[in-house]
């Protein structure tokens, strides 16, 4: 380990440790001063409402504010880079590069996940089991140095510039109550976390098809698809499950009681040695366990909008849905030659439910049709959820 690297990991522990106390402080003040607490959300009766911490609820005034801070690029390094820069919203607030590169121009060695339906997320991220609050994981990407995303520093100096700006001052007074104390790194968290948790996708032809137009809503071929996607023979729907189509899942049941559920799994995307390992600075849960057997696993993301979401897989390395289909019909990826080679389908630590299947041309075109179905073209089209400085 180099000692840049131990010198991030230990600030970013500290300043991660640090706002943790500050937030835990804030659930025993009053929020009182909050103006109101009447936020809709703009979800189907058929999905459960998300968990909300209880020292953030939604607002619309944060909502607002929220949105603003996600779209301001002097929230970085070179006032040129905001959190949509990673997260797109003509590609559901994902990213169409194979990794994410920061303000610096530093790669991330993983694929910008999207923020569609990420209030129900129960896990954060691609592989850290302990990261679950979007109001810890927004400091990450703005202060963290391994590697540098945002590039912020200072947080004194990007409370001072919000303190300035007389929009940020009213909003911020909206959301939180007037003082310039309002105007802190714990407010800024919770408000991006509030803008976040607001979008909802829930409008695919396949949603108007399951809840709705039986007949019309998607093709013949999807519905063949849909089946395919649901059967026993290719078990996608055991990984990619429930309204959001994933396994990782947190929501409110009929009873308001919480529901929660974390998995991560290693689909054979990579064999090196023949021993089950992975590239090196991207092990998955390993990364954070240690334990040999976390090796590659990563969570499943949500299929919502997934034919706008390529590249693939926590690093990027599959370009197109034709060939995701490909290595898991193949029961893993075979890497024929280079410092990653290696038959996926072979590697010993590769989840079970990961065994292949044999697909005729017909029968994958008709997933591929489901899949596409899945796409949610008002919620990639929502002024609700655009920049607020582009008329």
């Amino acid at each position: 380990m180099t000692n840049r690297l131990k010198r991030g990991i230990v600030l970013t522990i500290v300043f991660v440790l640090t706002f943790c106390l500050s937030i835990n402080l804030s659930r025993v003040l009053s929020t009182a001063s909050n103006p109101s607490f009447d936020y809709v959300w703009d979800i189907p009766a058929w999905i459960p409402q998300p968990v909300i911490p209880i020292d953030n609820p939604m607002t619309e005034e944060k909502v607002k504010l929220g949105r603003h801070l996600f779209y301001e690029k002097r929230l970085s390094v070179n006032k040129e880079f905001s959190c949509a820069s990673c997260h797109v919203q003509a590609f559901a607030f994902s990213d169409p590069k194979q990794v994410a590169v920061g303000a610096t121009g530093e790669k991330h060695p993983r694929n910008s996940m999207t923020l569609a339906n990420v209030a129900y997320n129960s896990v954060l991220t691609w592989a850290h089991p302990g990261m679950k609050m979007l109001e810890i994981q927004a400091i990450i990407p703005m202060f963290g140095e391994i590697p540098v995303e945002m590039g912020l520093t200072d947080k004194e100096k990007v409370l001072q510039m919000l303190r300035e700006d007389i929009n940020y001052q009213k909003m911020f007074a909206d959301a939180f109550g007037k003082g310039n104390d309002k105007i802190s790194l714990n407010n800024l968290t919770k408000a991006l976390s509030s803008f976040q948790r607001s979008l909802i996708s829930a409008n695919s032809p396949y949603d108007n098809y399951r809840f709705g137009d039986k007949k019309n809503a998607i093709s013949t071929a999807a519905k063949r698809g849909e089946k395919l996607f649901n059967s026993e023979r290719l078990q996608c729907f055991q990984c990619h499950s429930g309204f959001n189509f994933s396994d990782s899942i947190k929501y409110k049941n009929l009873n308001n009681s919480d529901v929660e559920k974390i998995n991560f799994h290693n689909t054979g995307l990579y064999n090196i040695n023949e021993k089950g390992d992975y590239p090196i600075n991207n092990t998955g849960v390993h990364g954070i366990t240690k334990k040999p057997s976390d090796m590659g696993k990563f969570k499943v993301p949500t299929l919502r909008n997934i034919a706008l979401t390529a590249p693939y897989m926590h690093d990027g390395s599959i370009a197109t849905l034709s060939e995701v289909i490909e290595h898991y019909a193949a029961g893993g990826r075979t890497i024929s030659d280079g410092e990653y080679a290696g038959i996926g389908s072979k590697n010993p630590l590769k989840s079970k439910l990961i065994s292949g299947f044999q697909l005729t041309p017909r029968e994958k075109k008709d997933l591929l049709d489901f899949l596409q179905s899945l796409t949610d073209e008002s919620f990639i089209k929502n002024p609700a959820f655009s920049d607020p400085n582009q008329k």
